[in-house]
């Protein structure tokens, strides 16, 4: 078979970016992967492909869709071509985000602290005290090593020139890097002889870089700290991923329930009676967390957990009050904070965007709503977002109407086209839109950064849309290298 059985179907969408293909010619680090398609025939695809929807369901790689009431468990959608990344690209993303979390965390610490960025008229006040996810309770409370960000995606798009664009940050409690590893681990099996060959850099350290970093959180003079994955329990959507990276790094995986504070320490119940626990990566949110301080309800978290990290004498990650730095109205300021913060020109791009508070940008947005994205500043998931292109004259005056009644919940962003990437669909490869997820660690030693991370797919013909809750897929990204 010639790659020619395979591509002839490849219709490029005009004026966008496709990951390989530049001017019908394949580009240069895609060459050696396409090269070894052309050595297997329709069958032996089609059978790379069966085997690994079979790989992903014998080993449960699942998420939860919480659609119509019901938790549904679906298989993750994986496609089999991964998408490549040249080496001095990825050096510039990495370098993007290492740049953008170093401000991203000072800023955390300035705005629980002394709030210099408000002095210094760089932020409005009323930005941060009108956003839901800042805690009172964090202000004035020292993090330990003033990490905030241990755990950070941060999601990619690229533009249809090629430039790339950082769409959003994730800083609470960033999920999808147990795909990451599953998606390699299933490409190994797949193309076992092709990773080595095109010098695929490895990921598969991630588990190991994050452990270390989480024991050297640790407070107490330990040889050996206790860190625990706190998870809000199996009908979590992520609940996959918090049982793997337990088990990829060796630690307990506990529930609220597992967990008693006692004289401002937290411990863990276990068969031999109370054992002391120094670290945890929690998977709660901060509201859940510790039913004393937040939300009386809640039944996930653990009363006087709060009190307990106040003193110093437990660590959690990531740092409470982190939501701050989701807020997508907050998100408009991050180049401002780069350059403020550190007095350096943001790496990476943010993409354009309108807060609607400011009855010029409404204006604006509500004359061009066909080609703008609005979204809610707290929602993520891909939900309360409204894509004009796609909606209605009906949906579009609902969300103006919403608009007028609460602006600050919403911003505007012109729609992006999204590169593509050959996806490997009914028997042929077709183009689908993509984004991505890289991980970054952030531990006591600086950020680390694991080459590559979750290429997430809008696996519908010209959808934009790629979270898994909205019928989206993943593949495996490759930095070559």
């Amino acid at each position: 078979m010639n790659t020619n059985h395979l591509l002839q179907h490849y219709n490029l969408p005009p004026r966008l970016w496709d990951e390989m293909f530049h001017q019908e010619q394949v580009r240069g680090h895609y060459q050696h992967f396409v090269s070894a398609l052309q050595n297997l025939s329709p069958e032996e695809m089609n059978h790379k492909d069966e085997l690994s929807k079979k790989l992903f369901m014998t080993q449960g790689i699942t998420f939860t869709v919480y659609s119509s009431g019901e938790g549904i468990e679906k298989i993750f959608p994986f496609d089999v071509i991964p998408r490549i990344i040249q080496g001095k690209e990825w050096e510039l993303i990495e370098a993007g985000i290492k740049q953008r979390l170093k401000a991203l965390n000072i800023f955390l610490k300035d705005i629980y602290h002394q709030q210099f960025i408000i002095k210094d008229g760089v932020i409005p006040a009323s930005l941060i005290y009108t956003c839901p996810n800042f805690l009172r309770e964090m202000v004035n409370v020292d993090v330990p090593f003033d990490i905030y960000t241990h755990i950070s995606g941060i999601d990619l798009i690229r533009d249809y020139d090629g430039t790339f664009y950082v769409l959003e940050d994730n800083l609470r409690t960033p999920s999808g890097v147990s795909y990451m590893l599953e998606n390699r681990a299933i490409t190994y099996r797949i193309f076992p002889d092709l990773l080595p060959k095109n010098n695929v850099r490895p990921v598969k350290q991630y588990p190991d870089l994050l452990l270390k970093n989480l024991l050297g959180l640790a407070n107490r003079q330990s040889s050996n700290p206790t860190v625990v994955l706190l998870s809000p329990g199996i009908f979590n959507s992520a609940y996959f991923e918090h049982t793997t990276l337990a088990r990829l790094m060796g630690i307990e995986l506990v529930e609220g329930r597992d967990l008693v504070v006692d004289n401002h320490r937290v411990y863990m119940k276990t068969t031999k009676g109370l054992k002391q626990v120094d670290v945890i990566y929690r998977r709660v949110d901060d509201e859940f967390l510790d039913p004393l301080v937040f939300r009386p309800d809640s039944i996930l978290g653990v009363p006087g957990i709060y009190w307990a990290y106040r003193k110093g004498n437990v660590a959690i990650v990531n740092a409470m009050g982190n939501g701050i730095a989701d807020d997508k109205a907050v998100y408009v300021y991050v180049p401002d904070m780069i350059r403020y913060y550190l007095n350096e020109e943001p790496i990476l791009k943010n993409v354009p965007t309108y807060r609607l508070e400011n009855p010029d940008n409404q204006k604006l947005v509500f004359e061009n709503m066909a080609n703008m994205v609005v979204k809610r500043t707290n929602e993520s998931g891909g939900y309360g977002m409204l894509i004009g292109s796609a909606a209605t004259e009906e949906e579009m005056e609902v969300f103006k109407r919403q608009i007028i009644k609460t602006p600050r919940q919403f911003i505007a962003q012109p729609i992006i086209s999204l590169s593509s990437a050959p996806c490997y669909i009914n028997g042929k490869l077709q183009p689908r839109r993509v984004d991505l997820r890289p991980f970054a660690l952030y531990g006591p030693e600086g950020i680390e950064i694991v080459p590559g991370g979750l290429t997430r797919v809008a696996l519908r013909e010209g959808s934009l849309v790629v979270n898994s809750s909205q019928g989206g897929g993943s593949k495996d990204t490759w930095v070559i290298g």
